[in-house]
């Protein structure tokens, strides 16, 4: 990334016009800037370009990374939107302002404990494996309206709902499923988009977008 300002600004225009399209403002869509494998360096010339929500896949690089950087920038907001482990609930609940991964009852229980806890209430997305991926983690369509009903009744913050479509195939009727399963839960989010597609996510609902590499440049090998 040799220009940070004009990779960010790249990107809000692009969703600014896709937004524009679907006849949504641009402001009812997040850009979540995902800086995982990317050192502190770059993700403070992007800050310092003007962003400010950020997001993780893993606990552990975040707790390396972030308090420093928070007590610099402490406007910014961090998102965790990989996988999340119950035993690292904790930490999580401790270090993030949105977790995007919430797809099993264990773990309903595990970051109920830790917000109990720490006093914190975290919005939460639940992932949900829209393709049916073996490989992929994610609840069950099927199984959505049980781990939702677990969720509200730990008292979870569930602000909406999160997906990853299948690599190769044209992702908006995955996009348009996760709008349609959102609204008939009465959920406000939608975290959708990647560097790929994120365009398309606009148009069909997305309110948070999850952008690496087309801001950051090529991640960085772990």
């Amino acid at each position: 990334m040799t220009d940070p300002a004009a990779a960010l600004a790249e990107i809000q225009s692009r969703m600014a016009r896709a937004a524009a399209v679907a006849g949504r403002k641009a402001e009812e869509v997040t850009l979540v800037a995902v800086s995982k494998t990317h050192p502190a360096e770059a993700i403070a010339q992007l800050i310092a370009a003007g962003q400010r929500v950020f997001g993780e896949n893993r606990v552990q690089e975040a707790v390396v990374k972030w308090p420093a950087l928070r007590d610099r920038y402490p406007g910014v907001s961090l998102h965790l939107i990989g996988q999340l482990q119950s035993n690292k609930a904790d930490e999580a609940v401790e270090l993030f302002d949105c977790i995007h991964s919430l797809d099993r009852p264990s773990l309903v229980t595990a970051l109920a404990r830790a917000m109990d806890k720490s006093g914190r209430q975290v919005p939460c997305f639940v992932q949900v494996n829209i393709g049916a991926e073996a490989q992929k983690g994610g609840c069950a369509i099927a199984y959505l309206p049980a781990l939702l009903a677990e969720a509200r009744g730990a008292d979870l913050p569930v602000t909406g709902l999160m997906c990853v479509p299948p690599e190769g195939i044209e992702p908006a009727p995955f996009f348009a499923l996760l709008d349609k399963l959102t609204a008939d839960h009465g959920l406000p989010g939608r975290s959708m988009g990647m560097s790929g597609d994120f365009e398309t996510a606009v148009m069909l609902g997305s309110t948070h977008v999850r952008v690496g590499s087309a801001l950051f440049g090529s991640r960085l090998a772990t």
